[in-house]
C-alpha cells in the first residue's frame, strides 16, 4: 500500500506527483498551490506528497516506511503544518512558520512547510508570507491548500506551480466509505450522493445519524417553506443544530487533546495533574481557544447547510432541463416534492434562488449575523414561489 493509496479520485495528480517525487532534487519546484473544492483531499495530498519527497522509498513500498509514518501522523521534524481551528490563520503563526522554513533539515532532504486553508489569511498576513513564497530558503518546500487560485491573492498565485484536484466520483467516494468504515454498502452510496465529492462530509453523514438527520429535517423544511413563520423557526432550528453540533465537536477535540496529553507525560485517565504540568493541561480548553473553535466549526456546519439548500435548487433545475438521466439527483428521497417545486418555479426562479444561497454564504462570510441571515435567506426563498 503506497502512501498514495488514500487519496480517493486523484489518479492524473497521483502520477504527476509521484514521478516528480522520485526524480531529480535540482528539478522539485519548492513553492505550490494546491487547489481542491472542499473535501477533494487537498490536505491529505500535501501530506502525501510531503512523504514521497522525504522518505528513502518515495512513499511507494507497501509497508510504510518510518519516515511516511511519521509525516501522515504529524510527528516528524522536518514537516510542519499549519492550521487553524480559528476564522483566520494569524500573522504571528505565519511569522513563526516562515522562521522554521529557514532551518535546515534535521533528518530528511527537504524541510517542509505544509499550509492548509491559505485563503483564511488575511492580505496582511499572506504579504508577510510572499517574500518566502517568492525566495524560499534553499533546502525549503512550501506547500499551500486553498479551495481555488482565485481564493488566494494574485501575488501568491504568480509564484507557486498551482496543481488542481477534481472532485471524486460518487462511486469513488462510496468505494472509500465501505473501505474504511463499517457501513453497509447502501449507507455509503446515499452519503456519497448527498455529500456531493466531498469525502469527509461524506463519512461524516456516513457515521454520524444525528448529522444525517438534521440534514434531512433542513431539506424537508426547506421545501415546505410557506410563510414567514416558517422561515422564522427553520432559520432558529438550523441555528439551534449547528450550534449543537460544533460544541459537540469542540468537546470532542478537546477531550482529544487533553488524553494524548495524558498519553505523553505518562498519566493514567484517573490521575490528577501534577502542579508543574497543570498550567500547560488548563491550556488544553482555554475558555478562549475553545469559543474560536466553536465559532469555526459552527461556520463549517452552516456551510454545509448552505450546500444542502443549493442542492435542492440544482435537482429543481436538473428536472426543468431533463437532465436526470445524464446527471442524476442529489436528494433522491424527497423527489416527489421537489418535482412538485421544479413546476411551480420557471427556470428564472430556480437560478434566482441559487443566487439568493450564494448571498447568503457572502453574508455569512462577512461575520453576518447567523440568525438574521438565514431567516432573509429563508424568507427570499418563499417570495419566489408566490
Amino acid at each position: 500500500m503506497s502512501v498514495w493509496d488514500s487519496l480517493v479520485g486523484q489518479k492524473p495528480v497521483i502520477d504527476m506527483l509521484s514521478r516528480i517525487a522520485q526524480g531529480d532534487p535540482s528539478q522539485i519546484t519548492q513553492s505550490w498551490l494546491i487547489c481542491g473544492p472542499p473535501g477533494s483531499g487537498r490536505s491529505n495530498m500535501a501530506r502525501a506528497f510531503a512523504a514521497a519527497l522525504e522518505s528513502p522509498d518515495h512513499g511507494m513500498s507497501a509497508e510504510p516506511t518510518r519516515v511516511t509514518q511519521q509525516v501522515l501522523a504529524g510527528t516528524h521534524p522536518d514537516v510542519t503544518v499549519l492550521t487553524t481551528n480559528k476564522v483566520t490563520i494569524g500573522i504571528d503563526q505565519v511569522r513563526e512558520i516562515i522562521t522554521t522554513s529557514e532551518q535546515m533539515p534535521a533528518t530528511a532532504p527537504w524541510r517542509i512547510i505544509i499550509i492548509e486553508d491559505v485563503d483564511r489569511m488575511l492580505e496582511r498576513t499572506t504579504n508577510v508570507l510572499l517574500k518566502e513564497i517568492e525566495e524560499p530558503a534553499e533546502h525549503c518546500i512550501w506547500l499551500l491548500c486553498a479551495p481555488s487560485a482565485q481564493d488566494v491573492l494574485p501575488t501568491i498565485r504568480s509564484r507557486t506551480r498551482i496543481v488542481n484536484l477534481a472532485v471524486p466520483s460518487t462511486q469513488a467516494v462510496a468505494g472509500f466509505l465501505t473501505s474504511t468504515t463499517n457501513v453497509e454498502p447502501k449507507v455509503a452510496q446515499r452519503a456519497a450522493r448527498l455529500a456531493e465529492g466531498h469525502i469527509g462530509i461524506a463519512k461524516l453523514y456516513a457515521t454520524d445519524e444525528r448529522v444525517m438527520s438534521d440534514r434531512d429535517e433542513l431539506v424537508v423544511g426547506v421545501l415546505n417553506l410557506a410563510r414567514a413563520s416558517d422561515a422564522v423557526l427553520l432559520a432558529g432550528n438550523l441555528i439551534d443544530n449547528a450550534k449543537a453540533q460544533a460544541e459537540a465537536d469542540a468537546n470532542r477535540i478537546t477531550a482529544g487533546q487533553e488524553a494524548e496529553f495524558r498519553r505523553i507525560n505518562g498519566l493514567a485517565p484517573s490521575d490528577r495533574i501534577p502542579p508543574k504540568l497543570r498550567g500547560a493541561f488548563n491550556q488544553i480548553a482555554k475558555k478562549d481557544d475553545v469559543k474560536r473553535l466553536v465559532t469555526r466549526r459552527t461556520r463549517d456546519v452552516l456551510d454545509r447547510a448552505l450546500n444542502s439548500i443549493a442542492s435542492i435548487y440544482r435537482d429543481v433545475a436538473v428536472l426543468q432541463n431533463n437532465a436526470e438521466d445524464s446527471v442524476g439527483l442529489i436528494n433522491l428521497e424527497n423527489r416527489s416534492s421537489i418535482t412538485e417545486l421544479s413546476v411551480r418555479l420557471n427556470r428564472a426562479g430556480a437560478v434566482t434562488r441559487l443566487d439568493e444561497v450564494a448571498h447568503a454564504r457572502k453574508r455569512l462570510a462577512g461575520n453576518g449575523n447567523p440568525l438574521l441571515v438565514f431567516e432573509s435567506l429563508f424568507c427570499a426563498l418563499i417570495s419566489y414561489v408566490f
